[in-house]
């Protein structure tokens, strides 16, 4: 049976008759069916990347308001949420996590709702969800999200490193990933101990739920291979960065995992997705900076199958002028940008439509989209 195209709203970023862009983006929720979902007392994580302190390239929590706003008019517990990360940072574990977000402006005065770390303290809070894919036999998801009755997501659509880009799935699957998630989807490997950043604190040892670490005769911690399931509790707990991932996934298997661990998320919930298309900048909002945009700003979309929305928004940034003096421009200067796909120019190794193509696979959504102009 051939997949029918999902229905993809749009809605650029002119203003007229006084009509701002808070305006816009609510009218486009609207028309794209986000009412159609039953909110009244459900409890409703509206996924987010709250943005690496230094980086001002992330949603600007006025969008973020806007929504939660007219999620409590719903009758929904809405909740800011997003899972720690797998590198030692400004948001890996709860407590960082919460103040770089009210840094960033996503604080109960700018964002009527709570913000709620999705894997907890230290990153080791989660539910594992058996899929019995190809790629994952099941998915280790921050509790709050495992746990929450409906998922929107709020993304920041960008290049990334290894993705290709950034968009709903990317959001999802690797947003909601708790450490350990994340560090099977980046990894095929067993995590490392490198012995000179171990302060000897214990807390690797503590959280292993297999018994295979322990401390050697100088007192660092190392790990018993045998008994190791490779779960990653260890790169989550350990606030030093000795415990590391070993980096060893290829694009392609990342994407694939990505998109299992998507599907996870979303699976038997109600769930909306909006992607904003504005500050397209090269690489992800986990960095402490962020480079020129790489085309202008284009606008919203808005889908209830994040695939067909990933889809859109690639096509229309590659239908898109290329903006000079970025990273495109600085890798190509002779090319003729327009037409072309801008986050294989910067990415060149990163294969995102092998993503969206194992998406479509395991019937997360079809790529097949009709583009509605709002």
């Amino acid at each position: 049976m051939i997949a029918q195209p999902s229905k993809v709203y749009f809605t650029d970023m002119r203003v007229r008759n006084n009509r701002s862009l808070l305006d816009k983006l609510e009218t486009l929720v609207r028309k794209a069916g986000i009412e159609q979902i039953d909110f009244k007392d459900k409890f409703t994580a509206i996924k987010i990347h709250f943005g690496e302190p230094g980086n001002l390239a992330y949603i600007r929590p006025n969008y973020v308001a806007r929504v939660a706003k007219f999620l409590l008019g719903k009758g929904a517990k809405p909740f800011l949420t997003d899972a720690c990360t797998l590198y030692t940072g400004r948001r890996s574990n709860a407590i960082d996590h919460i103040q770089s977000a009210y840094e960033n402006g996503f604080n109960p005065i700018a964002v009527p709702c709570p913000v709620i770390i999705a894997d907890g303290l230290r990153a080791i809070d989660y539910k594992e969800i058996p899929l019995n894919l190809e790629y994952c036999k099941s998915a280790k998801i921050g509790s709050a999200i495992a746990e929450a009755d409906i998922i929107i997501s709020m993304n920041h659509f960008k290049g990334h490193e290894q993705a290709g880009f950034g968009g709903a799935l990317k959001n999802i699957g690797m947003g909601c990933a708790s450490s350990a998630g994340k560090l099977e989807l980046h990894s095929s490997s067993k995590p490392v101990i490198k012995k000179e950043l171990c302060t000897s604190c214990g807390q690797c040892i503590k959280n292993c739920a297999a018994d295979a670490i322990s401390f050697n005769g100088e007192k660092k911690a190392v790990i018993d291979y045998e008994k190791c399931t490779g779960c990653g509790q260890c790169v989550a707990s350990c606030q030093f960065d000795a415990a590391q991932p070993v980096w060893d996934n290829s694009t392609e298997i990342m994407n694939y995992r990505v998109a299992e661990y998507t599907l996870a998320v979303l699976r038997d919930k109600p769930n909306f997705h909006i992607n904003f298309i504005i500050d397209v900048s090269p690489d992800c909002d986990c960095w402490g900076c962020n480079d020129a945009a790489i085309v202008p700003n284009i606008g919203f979309a808005a889908s209830f199958n994040p695939v067909a929305l990933d889809q859109a928004c690639a096509d229309m940034v590659t239908k898109a002028p290329a903006l000079g003096n970025n990273k495109i421009s600085d890798r190509h200067m002779h090319e003729h940008y327009e037409g072309k796909d801008k986050f294989r120019l910067i990415h060149p190794n990163a294969n995102w439509q092998a993503g969206l193509d194992h998406a479509e696979k395991i019937g997360l959504g079809t790529r097949k989209y009709e583009l509605i102009n709002i």
